[in-house]
């Protein structure tokens, strides 16, 4: 086995590990054991003995503390699961030594093409080598990355002991791409006091804020009759969901908005004339402005069913994740210390916020503020993913000197 961070994601993606939405088991699919199962043996195998995956998926780990002093316990966390966006089965990664610069078509579908005008941040990548897939699948790199790095930065400090750290706390998570990273997390046998996940994009960019996020079900009951005699009788209920589809407002949407703008976003409609159900998911970095998409699209709802008399619904709001910002701030030295690390690689510190989750939002509401370091990943849950294998070697540096900073400015 070589232990390169390349070496590692390549071995990495290829296992599939997609979880899925509709399932209410933990992990939602049993093959994302399969890597963490790989995960927990190779950290055996670099001599750290409580290695273990438990009965959910999850793996821990610890690299034991090499100094006297107190220093708090940190964790690297990233999760093995790849999204249900699109297919991560039969992954067939690529990589492009030595980019010159240019559009990358794909050898599985020369129609999936990674352009440099929708991926400016390959004009930074000219002489690296970057890793794709071959147009077919996903990579996995979101957050196949993160474990590579995580591994590989463990692997690093274990053999370079005049590296001065305190206890370093290893966590790999299932089904955060559905939301449910930190559900089965055990906080008191992890032991940390602070975290970072290992999940975001372009190198130097760091993340202390996400969205907050909530999900809405409606469900509409309509008044089915025979299309015969239908005349001033029949409600259709998916003509009801269709109104409510179409009243929404089109400058709240994903694709209409960009930096701190929230949405309102569907991502399910079914039904048949009798019942429809409509799924959304409302993101805003203020929790104030989620319950005001929350309030309008129950206006927008309520204003439909206005006009069908016989027709009910049901508005169901269910949490999500809250913005981690909230909890970071009350932690200034988690962030202080990360800047200094991504400083002392050679980068300079972006704060950046996250259009998104990560497991870090549940993990800092649950007693482990976690903010997010980049894995060097672009073009998340499509076929058009790619990395740059020197950016991840950074990531991987980034690591090690964040133990250092930590350790040099415990007291």
């Amino acid at each position: 086995m070589t232990d390169t961070v390349l070496a590692r994601l390549l071995r990495y993606v290829v296992i599939d590990t997609q979880s899925d939405p509709e399932s209410t088991a933990q992990p939602s699919t049993e093959k994302q054991k399969d890597l963490s199962r790989l995960l927990a043996k190779e950290l055996q195998d670099m001599g750290l003995v409580d290695a273990h995956m438990d009965e959910h998926g999850n793996v821990y780990a610890t690299i034991p503390a090499n100094v006297d002093k107190p220093v708090p316990a940190i964790c690297f966390c990233s999760h093995v699961d790849t999204a249900p966006d699109f297919t991560g089965t039969n992954v067939k990664p690529q990589v492009v030594k030595n980019y010159q610069g240019g559009d990358l078509v794909l050898p599985g579908d020369p129609n999936q093409i990674i352009r440099v005008s929708n991926n400016p941040e390959l004009n930074n990548q000219i002489g690296k080598d970057i890793v794709t897939t071959d147009g077919t699948t996903l990579l996995g790199a979101d957050d196949k990355a993160g474990v590579a790095e995580i591994m590989t930065a463990a692997q690093f400090i274990l053999d370079n002991p005049q590296i001065k750290h305190g206890a370093i706390k290893i966590l790999f998570t299932t089904d955060e791409e559905i939301g449910r990273g930190a559900d089965k997390v055990d906080l008191k046998k992890l032991g940390a006091e602070f975290g970072y996940t290992m999940d975001g994009s372009t190198v130097g960019e760091i993340e202390n804020e996400t969205f907050s996020a909530d999900g809405v079900d409606i469900t509409i009951t309509g008044v089915a009759i025979h299309p015969g005699t239908a005349l001033g009788r029949m409600e259709n209920a998916i003509k009801i969901a269709s109104a409510i589809i179409a009243r929404l407002p089109k400058d709240q949407t994903p694709e209409t908005t960009e930096g701190r703008q929230g949405f309102i976003h569907p991502t399910d409609i079914s039904g048949s004339m009798d019942e429809a159900h409509l799924k959304f998911i409302i993101r805003d970095f203020v929790d104030e402005g989620l319950a005001q998409k929350e309030a309008l699209l129950e206006e927008i709802t309520r204003d439909v069913m206005r006009d069908y008399p016989g027709s009910s619904y049901n508005f169901k709001v269910k949490k999500q994740y809250r913005n981690m910002k909230v909890v970071l701030d009350q932690h200034p030295m988690v962030m202080s210390n990360l800047e200094e690390a991504v400083r002392r690689v050679g980068l300079a510190p972006k704060l950046h916020s996250i259009r998104g989750g990560t497991d870090g939002s549940r993990l800092s509401f649950m007693g482990l503020p976690c903010p997010n370091i980049y894995t060097g990943g672009h073009a998340y849950h499509s076929p058009l993913e790619w990395i740059s294998v020197q950016d991840m070697e950074m990531s991987v540096k980034t690591i090690v000197e964040l133990v250092k900073v930590w350790e040099e400015r415990a007291n």
